[in-house]
């Protein structure tokens, strides 16, 4: 089956309606946004829409009291505290993080991942961070490491309660990028034959084992987030290539193409949603 007939199946079953189904067969991110929102509203009426930044904790009431309760000391100020220092302390040749962003990096974090003109492709915060370092003459970090988890969760911190904004430029490219990561959003892989959308928009709520799956609205919104299986932080990086492994497929080299555009997709289809990073989960 094509990428386009398997979005076209998934957003009949998901009873999206005739406007969902035509934005998959003409590429429609606006159309594609409210559909996916609309979805999720009406799938948990109880939900308010800004909660779905809290992932299961807006789902299940006993979580939720256990994730309020560890809120008052959360597990990743540790993370929070490091990634401060690590932004503030200057590389060898004098110059900070701050150099490499706009607004000195400060409460920037709703508007990555953006697409890059010049370059054609996407750019999340974990590139840019990368790349910053590299030009200033420092070795990159892990993608799926401490040191680039504790980084963006003081930056996500920054720019806590700031709503997704993140653009598609009227460029051929850009809808290209964010079409492609539509399509690996919904296309089956591994030996489970699982997609993203599998478990993030058909069964939110709903328990494999012991976790209860998050829905695909906000779910990066709280990124990066410590989680009790992990006894650590992990970056988008990180979720992308374990989701991966869970369902037994190969995981990509993180930052590839293929994840960005992912993460321009689901970060798109959550534009209007607060920044609640970092987050914890179990």
């Amino acid at each position: 089956m094509s990428a386009t007939r398997l979005i076209l199946s998934v957003a009949l079953a998901l009873g999206l309606g005739a406007s969902a189904v035509a934005a998959a067969d003409r590429p429609d991110p606006v159309a594609d946004a409210k559909a996916f929102q609309d979805y999720f509203v009406k799938k948990f009426p109880k939900v308010a829409f800004d909660d779905f930044v809290n992932g299961p904790y807006s789902m299940n009431a006993d979580m939720r009291r256990q994730w309020e309760e560890k809120e008052q000391f959360p597990p990743y100020e540790f993370a929070l505290e490091a990634g401060k220092e690590m932004f503030a302390k200057p590389f060898k040749n004098g110059k900070t993080y701050a150099d490499c962003f706009p607004n000195g990096g400060i409460g920037i974090r709703q508007n990555y991942p953006y697409f890059d003109d010049k370059e054609g492709k996407v750019i999340t915060l974990e590139l840019a961070l990368n790349r910053c370092r590299e030009a200033n003459g420092e070795a990159p970090y892990s993608y799926v490491k401490d040191e680039m988890a504790s980084l963006t969760a003081y930056m996500a911190f920054t720019s806590r309660g700031k709503r997704f904004d993140i653009k598609i430029p009227d460029d051929p490219r850009a809808l290209g990028a964010y079409e492609k990561g539509k399509e690996y959003f919904y296309t089956r892989r591994g030996q489970l034959n699982f997609s993203c959308a599998s478990c993030h928009v058909q069964s939110p709520g709903e328990r494999i084992r012991a976790e209860i799956l998050a829905p695909a609205l906000g779910i990066l919104n709280a990124m990066p987030i410590y989680r009790s299986e992990w006894s650590g932080m992990g970056t988008i990086s990180r979720r992308i290539v374990t989701c991966n492994s869970q369902t037994r497929a190969v995981p990509l080299e993180p930052q590839s193409d293929e994840y960005r555009n992912l993460e321009y997709y689901l970060s798109y289809v959550s534009n209007g949603l607060p920044v609640s990073g970092p987050g914890a989960r179990p």
